[in-house]
């Protein structure tokens, strides 16, 4: 198998350069030691012998060197480059893992997505002979969250989230009302013909919606003229009716309720949905689903660090017309960011950069990056910033997790040649591993 998953993993690899040639881009090498600056993850650190007590740090992606390409004058960049990332792993996670990284100058989101939407078009063709019709299908960030849950929806099947808020609020039901009126929401999705599920595996539900921090899943099973369900005495004859209409309900469905934080209701029957899906089997092995997500929150809120933080990274460009928003909600800017999804899992993602330098001030500033630590940090771009950018952007595609969906692999660790083991472990050359004290003496580092 792994033979046959590196085979199409290697025509992958070569069709991406053949349309990137074709297409004008220009494949350029960047450093792998570089410096430690605040990404998704945490760095994988490389003392200097040389300049002792310093690190370099393994690039996590080529972004700002990609970005500096732009500055000086490239117009289309492209590259298959190793990328580091010290993270917790899991079956489509590796500790060291292969981007098709992209950037383009003088250009808009609908360019990137259009030469992507190609790029796609000729690797499937190439590797698994199937069409992709074009254009492929959109959803903006709000419209994902509100509709599947998630930011990476799959929508190989329905089953939808649909918001009842307003249905419920004054029912006799008291938690949805007490939630209602805390500015909480109430949401359900509807299961078809789910009369399989029996009370143990309905009860079980509640266990796994725990999981994402929700207090309870309520259920009802839709009959021909009521509902079998422990709440169902709670509601007026009214309200059932609104829920079945606002549900398309029929007999034989099942309704599943969660009610709580806005965060909480939308990461419970968001992935409560595919849990279903996976066990009423809806979801089509063979059905290629595209999805296009676009205007991602520019930054979020951090409890952990009491400040806002950028979802993808700072130099990401709000949309303008939202800049008033820094100064008085910055968690309702919205970024030039978009991601291409496929069957629920993210692909692909990347965003238009910010090009001024009083934009990037005013995102430094919302994000309390003062500027002595944003020179510290970024001092080298900021100092290519200063003679001029173009508007320019770009994305970068998991070439490992591509390849694991596109050969249906259990694992990305199934179309790698040598991977990692789950802790981050190769257990063919034993590394991580000790070395001897004389190695660590000549870097000036002592094991504590």
């Amino acid at each position: 198998m792994i033979q046959k998953n590196l085979f199409l993993r290697s025509r992958l690899a070569a069709a991406t350069r053949r349309y990137f040639d074709e297409n004008g881009f220009i494949e350029v090498e960047t450093p792998f030691l570089g410096k430690s600056t605040p990404e998704g993850a945490r760095d994988y650190l490389v003392p200097s012998r040389i300049n002792k007590g310093t690190f370099y740090a393994l690039p996590q992606s080529p972004q700002l060197f990609k970005q500096l390409l732009m500055v000086s004058g490239f117009d289309r960049y492209y590259q298959i480059v190793k990328c580091f990332r010290d993270e917790d792993l899991r079956a489509d996670r590796q500790p060291e893992f292969t981007q098709i990284d992209v950037e383009m100058s003088f250009i808009t989101e609908e360019d990137i997505m259009n030469m992507m939407e190609g790029l796609m078009k000729t690797i499937f063709k190439a590797c698994l002979n199937k069409e992709l019709t074009l254009p492929l299908p959109r959803l903006s960030y709000a419209d994902a969250i509100g509709r599947y849950g998630k930011d990476n929806p799959d929508v190989r099947f329905g089953m939808e989230l649909v918001d009842i808020t307003a249905i419920v609020k004054d029912s006799g039901f008291k938690l949805f009302a007490e939630v209602a009126a805390s500015g909480g929401v109430i949401k359900a999705i509807k299961a078809e013909q789910a009369s399989t599920l029996s009370r143990k595996d309905l009860d079980g539900l509640k266990d796994f919606v725990a999981i994402y921090g929700a207090k309870g899943l309520a259920w009802a099973k839709v009959n021909a003229a009521d509902w079998t369900s422990p709440i169902f005495k709670f509601f007026k004859p009214e309200e059932v009716e609104g829920i079945s209409k606002a549900m398309n309900a029929k007999e034989s469905d099942i309704i599943f309720f969660v009610a709580d934080t806005p965060r909480v209701v939308n990461d419970s029957l968001g992935n409560l949905r595919i849990n279903l899906a996976k066990k009423l089997n809806l979801i089509d092995p063979n059905a290629l689903a595209f999805t296009w997500i676009t205007e991602f929150p520019l930054m979020e809120y951090s409890e952990t660090e009491k400040r806002f933080v950028s979802t993808h990274h700072p130099f990401t460009s709000p949309f303008l017309e939202d800049l008033p928003l820094m100064i008085t909600d910055p968690g309702k800017v919205r970024a030039k960011a978009y991601d291409l999804v496929l069957n629920g899992s993210e692909i692909g993602g990347g965003s238009i950069r910010i090009h001024h330098k009083d934009v990037q001030s005013q995102v430094f500033s919302a994000l309390k990056l003062r500027d002595e630590e944003a020179r510290m940090k970024f001092g080298f771009l900021l100092d290519a910033l200063e003679y001029g950018a173009p508007p320019h952007g770009g994305l970068a595609f998991g070439l490992d997790r591509l390849t694991m969906i596109m050969t249906r692999a259990e694992s990305i660790r199934d179309v790698i040649a040598f991977p990692k083991t789950q802790k981050a472990a190769c257990l063919m050359t034993d590394a991580p591993s000790k070395v001897s004290i004389e190695q660590l003496m000549e870097l000036s580092l002592k094991i504590v």
